[in-house]
């Protein structure tokens, strides 16, 4: 499989979905659309990973508006498709559905907990990384995969074979580490976890976070 990631910041890489992909034999391939304005073609692209970023999909820019025309195109060819936090939030846009200011800043680890079984396999919690104030409404036709303490609209399932999640399980201790010292003023501010960058960067990334990628990116390579 040729698997296409969409990056949007220098330290939001794909962390353990190149593990998964270099493991299963796939080939990647990474974009940078913010910075180069070049996204893949729906017929080179057998899966889709959208990554997070610091902008929102309510940002004028154009590369957003064809991410988003990528999406719907991918998803009008049955190509299944990942997004995280940002990427998440294209979907949900892609698709009709708003994103707005969540009713709590989350910046830091937090518990999220299943909310179906839509997905076979997840665990029925998981301590995940939060960066983000903003949240999307659930796509029409989707399952609500996981909600947290603070928002509830955390993960979906839509079409059967795309997956958003506001939180990242992608990130492994190195990619932890370069958010955290690169983007770690976001935290100090308006942050309901009240997490220092200091704090998020002792805390171990679970073990279970990795599996539940390999689990999603197991499930959606063959749906």
């Amino acid at each position: 499989m040729r698997i296409n990631i969409l990056q949007h910041a220098s330290n939001e890489g794909p962390g353990a979905v190149k593990e998964w992909a270099d493991e299963r034999g796939h080939a990647v391939y990474v974009y940078h659309p913010s910075d180069f304005g070049i996204l893949p073609k729906v017929d080179e692209t057998d899966m889709l990973v959208v990554l997070g970023g610091p902008m929102s999909p309510n940002d004028g820019y154009a590369w957003l508006e064809a991410e988003r025309e990528l999406i719907r195109d991918c998803m009008g060819s049955h190509v299944p498709i990942l997004g995280v936090c940002l990427g998440a939030q294209q979907i949900a846009t892609a698709l009709g559905a708003s994103v707005h200011a969540a009713p709590h800043k989350e910046v830091g680890w937090a518990n999220v907990y299943r909310q179906s079984d839509a997905l076979p396999g997840l665990p029925e919690k998981l301590l995940a990384l939060h960066w983000h104030q903003d949240m999307f409404e659930l796509p029409a036709g989707s399952s609500l995969l996981y909600s947290s303490d603070l928002v509830a609209n955390q993960g979906f399932l839509v079409k059967g074979n795309v997956v958003g999640l506001q939180f990242h399980l992608e990130t492994l201790t190195d990619n932890v580490r370069e958010i955290a010292i690169n983007d770690g003023a976001y935290a100090k501010t308006g942050n309901d976890l009240r997490q220092t960058p200091e704090q998020i960067m002792r805390q171990a990334v679970p073990p279970e976070n990795r599996q539940a990628v390999y689990t999603i990116l197991d499930y959606l390579s063959v749906h």
